[in-house]
């Protein structure tokens, strides 16, 4: 899925369940800041939990705030003050006090949250750095981390279960289905698979595009001929996979020097 756009009402598609909270007593605070349970979002709520307190700022103010919280964000003070100034002004009177109680112990639980996901990740980075198998799908362009350990969680590091990328496709449910009965021919969606591991390369597959020439090529070349968004990035994973089973198979990181699909997309260097 693309970015989603946000509502004049300050909320995403499916917003979490914190940010349910505060449209009810503090509409302001959704959308402010990239994200609800970013450190620099719950340090806000810790010191403006409710409309009444958050009313105390002034653009002056809010800028020498987010000084004194070390801010670093891409929105300037007199955004971050508008945004609060237009938005619904929220519960007030006396039931902003329960509300303000429910939004501490909310910042509360995001904390604790962040602090055991930092721990995972730690583990997480550890595990695959520790991992024969990890400098290969690090390689990989955005896969990053956690991208990578996922991948190499699902795909695994026995060679002999996927003899050939034809095996691994259709395991990871991004090689179409063919079913033929006499003159009937017929190619369906892949249902039976590890969905695990199609959720994990397709998200890999969408966010490569950002990286790779050659990854954002085959999307355009399958949007271009009528396919849906979902149907164009099982394309571009499917494209990926006889990439990665050969890094893999062979133990080796991607090298986009030696991809050759890339390297054709890209301009010759001056002789």
């Amino acid at each position: 899925m693309g970015p989603q756009q946000q509502s004049p009402c300050y909320i995403r598609a499916s917003p979490p369940a914190g940010a349910v909270h505060l449209l009810a007593c503090f509409p302001a605070a959704v959308g402010l800041f990239a994200a609800l349970d970013s450190p620099i979002s719950l340090r806000f709520l810790a010191r403006f939990p409710g409309p009444s307190k958050a009313s105390w700022l002034s653009a002056k103010r809010m800028n020498a705030w987010l000084a004194g919280a070390g801010y670093c964000g891409r929105k300037t003070a007199e955004e971050l003050f508008a945004h609060l100034d237009r938005a619904p002004t929220g519960i007030t009177g006396p039931a902003e006090h329960a509300m303000t109680v429910i939004t501490e112990q909310l910042v509360a639980t995001l904390r604790d949250l962040r602090t055991r996901i930092e721990v995972l990740d730690g583990q997480i980075a550890e595990s695959l750095a520790l991992h024969p198998d990890g400098p290969t799908f690090a390689s990989l362009p955005r896969a990053g981390v956690n991208r990578a350990a996922l991948l190499l969680a699902e795909i695994g590091d026995c060679r002999s279960r996927f003899p050939d990328d034809t095996a691994l496709a259709a395991a990871a449910g991004v090689a179409p289905s063919t079913r033929a009965s006499g003159k009937r021919h017929h190619v369906a969606f892949r249902h039976s698979c590890d969905k695990k591991l199609r959720e994990a390369l397709v998200d890999f597959a969408a966010d490569s595009r950002q990286a790779s020439p050659w990854a954002r090529d085959i999307y355009d070349r399958a949007r271009a001929r009528g396919k849906r968004h979902p149907h164009a990035v099982r394309i571009l994973a499917r494209a990926w996979l006889r990439v990665i089973w050969r890094c893999w198979n062979d133990q080796t990181t991607y090298q986009p020097e030696r991809h050759g699909g890339l390297q054709t997309l890209l301009p010759a260097a001056p002789a």
